[in-house]
């Protein structure tokens, strides 16, 4: 069985920075995609940024470009998410997602596996 374990989570002021880390164990062969999603109270999650396994292929929320970046690290089963700059509308519970192939990048539905969310909370 697969499973994704976030880190990294906390409280910093605006301006900060952070790094989450999401660790997948298990059987991870049929993840072709990696992505961070954030979830605030009474809205759906939303795509922050995701990465394939095999190319790096990345996207990102236009809200967040310039300032995060995703990567990987295939050998350890990981993935990463380096948030600079933070803004107090960068707060929210952050959870790592993974997808097969089929199903666009940003659709939350088309991930299949989700990690726990750890909380971001960011101070003006």
């Amino acid at each position: 069985q697969v499973q994704l374990v976030e880190s990294g989570g906390g409280l910093v002021q605006a301006g900060g920075s952070l790094r989450l880390s999401c660790a997948a164990s298990g059987r991870t062969s049929r993840s072709w995609r990696m992505a961070w999603f954030r979830q605030t109270p009474g809205k759906e999650r939303v795509l922050v940024a995701g990465i394939t396994w095999s190319d790096g292929r990345t996207v990102y929320a236009d809200s967040v470009r310039g300032r995060f970046t995703i990567s990987r690290d295939n050998a350890k089963n990981t993935v990463y998410l380096q948030m600079n700059d933070l803004k107090p509308e960068d707060t929210g519970i952050y959870s790592c997602a993974s997808k097969g192939q089929s199903g666009g990048a940003y659709d939350a539905r088309a991930y299949d596996l989700w990690g726990q969310g750890t909380q971001v909370t960011v101070s003006a």
